[in-house]
């Protein structure tokens, strides 16, 4: 009796193990294309002088990818949010920059102010906010 409790189990843990990986691929997915979509163009526009008024470049940047599922957006579209740390000394400062990146498109907004506009802003293109991106639409009520 007590084999064929253990067999109801295998299912559910299989499942399980399932959705861990499937976590761990978007995980992996968001740090890539949040690293080469801004973190590293970032670093590449970044010469700076010693003498400029300009905030100095950071030391190092780390890529969090905030939630391990994704949300949805008004339009049905699903996206993962993130956060960019930087550390110019020994301490590291949190949420530098955050935003989310879509998954079937591959697009990144970062939050500007109260508004998310395209990544390509912190490149210096002037680019205007985009409505409704980046903002989970409220749970399906029952």
């Amino acid at each position: 009796m007590k084999s064929r409790q253990w067999l109801l189990c295998c299912p559910f843990v299989l499942t399980l193990a399932s959705v861990a990986a499937a976590d761990d691929a978007l995980v992996s997915w968001a740090e890539h294309r949040i690293d080469e979509g801004i973190v590293k163009p970032l670093a590449k526009r970044e010469g700076g002088s010693r003498f400029s008024r300009e905030r100095p470049p950071p030391r190092e940047r780390r890529v969090r990818v905030l939630e391990s599922t994704l949300s949805r957006d008004k339009n049905g579209r699903s996206f993962v949010a993130f956060a960019i740390d930087v550390r110019f000394g020994s301490d590291w400062q949190q949420n530098d920059i955050t935003g989310c990146a879509y998954r079937e498109s591959g697009n990144l907004f970062v939050k500007i102010g109260d508004a998310y506009r395209p990544a390509t802003f912190l490149l210096g293109k002037n680019v205007a906010p985009v409505a409704g991106a980046c903002e989970a639409a409220p749970p399906p009520s029952s």
